[in-house]
């Protein structure tokens, strides 16, 4: 019997060669979905695809801020899976940490291409494909540092508050299509992403997220009630609630506390 026959979810996830991504593709082709896992990542994606039977998972490298790229790997959907999306995980994004001032412009600008500009290139190319599906979900990689501007990570905060500002526009924009929008915000994740990177705010809240934790907090959105926001990790979800009705003065004492400053 066919994928088709059995109705096997598809689920499109991007940055899916390490980390949260790799840990997402796996955790949902362990429950059956096909995948079809993003990445720029050519040697990632070829370590992903051993870890898998190659039946329900494509791979296609794409980096996000590529137009094109983006475009081909969802030929490539179509091609292999069809043309209609259940989920799309807009996983894919960079970090650098250090005072604004002293990361290179170079460094702030790949920041905004991958993060934003990344993530709006791909949902506009996913919107045909998950309007296809009735029903679909779209789980954004948000953060912490979007509830309220970490020092040291002011452009990769920002970023992210642009996308928790997105996925709130879009959850009642796309309802009219059936597509339900909702962002995952994780406190600091044991990944690749923040090893030999240091900040007072690490030191202070601990790396204490594994990537599978937090896939699996993403699998509970893509397929669970349907919410917002997707808090991760116990000690962000306490601070949230207190940074919630605080005055924005004790917002900044806070964390200028978390953070050494």
């Amino acid at each position: 019997m066919s994928d088709q026959a059995i109705r096997r979810p598809t689920v499109f996830i991007t940055g899916a060669a390490g980390g949260i991504g790799l840990a997402a593709a796996l955790r949902f082709h362990a429950a059956g979905w096909r995948v079809l896992a993003a990445d720029r990542d050519a040697a990632g994606l070829q370590a992903l695809q051993r870890l898998t039977s190659a039946d329900r998972l494509v791979t296609v490298c794409c980096d996000v801020t590529s137009s094109a790229e983006v475009t081909a790997a969802f030929e490539c959907l179509k091609e292999r899976f069809g043309p209609a999306l259940d989920l799309l995980v807009n996983n894919a994004g960079v970090l650098h940490v250090g005072r604004f001032e002293e990361l290179d412009a170079a460094e702030h600008d790949q920041t905004i291409r991958v993060n934003v500009n990344g993530v709006l290139a791909v949902l506009h190319a996913a919107f045909p494909f998950l309007k296809a599906a009735r029903g679909a979900r779209v789980v954004n990689m948000s953060s912490a540092s979007a509830v309220f501007g970490v020092p040291e990570f002011a452009s990769y905060s920002a970023s992210k508050f642009f996308v928790r500002g997105l996925t709130e526009a879009l959850a009642v924009e796309w309802r009219a299509h059936e597509i339900h929008v909702c962002h995952v915000m994780p406190a600091f994740v044991a990944t690749g992403m923040v090893e030999d990177q240091h900040a007072d705010s690490m030191d202070r809240l601990g790396v204490r997220l594994t990537a599978e934790q937090v896939a699996e907090v993403v699998f509970r959105a893509a397929t669970r009630r349907k919410r917002l926001s997707w808090p991760v990790g116990g000690g962000f979800r306490v601070l949230r609630i207190i940074l919630g009705p605080a005055p924005e003065w004790l917002k900044k004492r806070i964390m200028g506390w978390i953070t050494g400053y």
